[in-house]
């Protein structure tokens, strides 16, 4: 089996070295720049599987890496690094298309964990009953493929989106907590910040509700979490 490809950009040489030393350790194929430019080198000819990105980066920061990529179409998965305790430098993190973050100084288990995790969800290969398309109103989500139609056009989510998506549409109708998606999402074994659902939540309804801002299929439910509601029929006009 190949190794699995992993890119870890920052620019201090010692975080670099120690992120590098353990994920070479545990069989992961390693690759290191030191700045935001080199990243979209490096992605043509090394093709990571899982990036590793500071936020604070010479030439050009990890939230300009982030958004570049996803403009791109490139949905590599992504974990942020940040040395900033500030909640709303993680969110912009989130928001800007990285899959998860860690906060300076981190635990390199908790980040080989992580990445592991990311890289599980990914290669679980759906059995035949699982292969079949999965509809919900307006949306139709083809598992094996990866891929999300709405209203019959594709959209583009990142793994973690499609992943969060997928399974509310298999609890359909059933409040999910933030830890239990947290757990099933994320594959977090451990209590994990809530806000990386919330912020995901948020991105699918940008792509998946007619109206956002009312959303009818990811309904909240206060104080507890989310449902994927089943969409109502639209009474006539009489």
């Amino acid at each position: 089996m190949m190794k699995k490809k992993i890119l870890v950009v920052d620019d201090e040489p010692s975080i670099s070295m120690l992120i590098e030393f353990n994920l070479k350790l545990v069989g992961f194929e390693v690759h290191c720049v030191y700045d935001g430019e080199e990243v979209f080198t490096a992605i043509q000819n090394f093709r990571p599987d899982v990036i590793v990105l500071d936020l604070m980066l010479p030439k050009m920061d990890g939230l300009q890496v982030c958004r570049k990529l996803r403009s791109q179409n490139n949905m590599v998965p992504i974990v942020m690094l940040t040395a900033m305790q500030d909640l709303s430098d993680k969110i912009a993190g989130l928001d800007n298309g990285a899959d998860d973050y860690m906060t300076k100084p981190f635990s390199p288990q908790e980040l080989i964990s992580r990445i592991q995790a990311i890289l599980r969800r990914i290669q679980i290969l759906p059995s035949a009953t699982e292969n079949a398309p999965v509809e919900i109103g307006h949306i139709v989500i083809q598992p094996d493929q990866r891929e999300v139609k709405v209203k019959g056009d594709s959209i583009e989510l990142t793994p973690k989106e499609f992943d969060l998506l997928l399974f509310l549409c298999k609890h359909r109708g059933k409040v999910l907590s933030r830890q239990q998606l947290l757990h099933g999402v994320w594959d977090y074994h451990f209590l994990g910040d809530t806000r990386i659902v919330d912020v995901h939540i948020s991105h699918l309804r940008e792509k998946i509700e007619a109206n956002a801002r009312t959303p009818e299929l990811i309904v909240t439910i206060r104080n507890v979490g989310y449902k994927l509601a089943e969409p109502r029929a639209k009474e006539s006009l009489a």
